[in-house]
């Protein structure tokens, strides 16, 4: 259906074609608008042309947040990096909405789908008891860790992925790529991860995994045991008893794909990991991290410093549908 200021778009071009015979009153009765109505869009012309520089000049900060470290963003991810950037640029997230219709920018980063998981081939009796029992950000940081592993298929092969996240921060803590599926590289994240974060674990930290056969072998068991963690598994065939760590992987993957894609050698999976690494967790905001990168909170948390106040208040947390500013 035509809006009226469509149809007073048309009677304008219409009257400025050298053709043209009909008067206002005419094309006026003809469109089924007013000619007052008219009149006053004609008047308005300055403003729609004004407003429509600034739609422009806004959405060029939009691109630049989009593109931000070569990784695409929905309107909340553009909306926090837009606080993070120097000067900051405050916009509602509804008009980001907005202008990205408008422009016809889409982003391609699908909702996390909390079934998507790996299936676990072997599984064996050591099967640990669920201690998390879903409740994955009730304890606070450095409590409760999240491990799984994913496969990366590239030129016809696969290589392996374990991380170790942080359910509370969303911090990746430790990482190992590997080119086999041997428990060895399962084993490094751990140590990896307690080399680099031994000093903040808890005395009752949990690590939390799913029932697969690394997670099961009894040199895991007994490494978990020597370093101090206590052990929790997910229940045999449930997704969500570890769906952090799964959307983790999934969210990954959506934005790497293209990049794996081109690869022909590990060594080149290797460094987008490692980018990818680095960006989610320093320069991927997250709206239920109170706007921060997983490791801006981690500091945010342990410091009582918030790094953008001033910028976005608070309380504007759960406020996606303010008018704009």
């Amino acid at each position: 259906m035509e809006t009226a200021e469509n149809k007073f778009a048309i009677i304008h071009e219409t009257l400025g074609k050298a053709n043209n015979t009909l008067s206002v009153k005419m094309l006026c009765e003809i469109a089924g608008v007013s000619r007052s109505g008219y009149y006053n869009w004609v008047k308005a012309a300055d403003k729609r042309n004004e407003k429509e520089r600034q739609d422009r000049a806004d959405f060029e900060l939009i691109l630049m947040a989009y593109s931000f470290r070569g990784y695409d963003k929905g309107a909340q991810g553009i909306y926090m990096r837009l606080l993070h950037m120097e000067p900051p640029v405050i916009m509602n997230v509804k008009k980001i909405r907005r202008l990205m219709k408008k422009y016809g920018l889409i982003c391609s980063i699908r909702k996390a789908n909390p079934y998507r998981r790996i299936a676990k081939a072997i599984k064996t009796n050591n099967v640990a008891e669920n201690l998390v029992k879903r409740e994955f950000e009730k304890y606070g940081a450095r409590k409760i860790l999240l491990t799984d592993i994913t496969y990366i298929p590239y030129d016809g092969r696969f290589c392996y992925l374990s991380t170790i996240i942080d359910a509370f921060t969303k911090q990746i803590l430790s990482y190992v790529l590997s080119e086999s599926l041997d428990v060895d590289f399962v084993l490094e994240t751990v140590n990896q991860m307690v080399e680099k974060h031994g000093i903040s674990l808890a005395t009752d930290t949990i690590i939390h995994s799913d029932q697969g056969c690394h997670y099961t072998s009894c040199s895991f068991i007994q490494l978990v045991k020597d370093k101090g963690l206590r052990q929790s598994m997910s229940r045999k065939g449930n997704c969500w008893d570890n769906a952090p760590q799964e959307s983790f992987f999934g969210r990954m993957k959506d934005h790497i794909g293209e990049r794996i894609q081109k690869c022909t050698t590990y060594k080149e999976i290797q460094n987008v990991i490692d980018d990818w690494m680095d960006y989610y967790n320093n320069d991927r905001y997250q709206w239920g991290l109170a706007r921060l990168s997983p490791n801006e909170y981690y500091q945010y948390i342990i410091t009582g410093i918030y790094p953008i106040k001033g910028r976005v208040p608070l309380t504007d947390i759960k406020d996606e549908e303010g008018k704009e500013r």
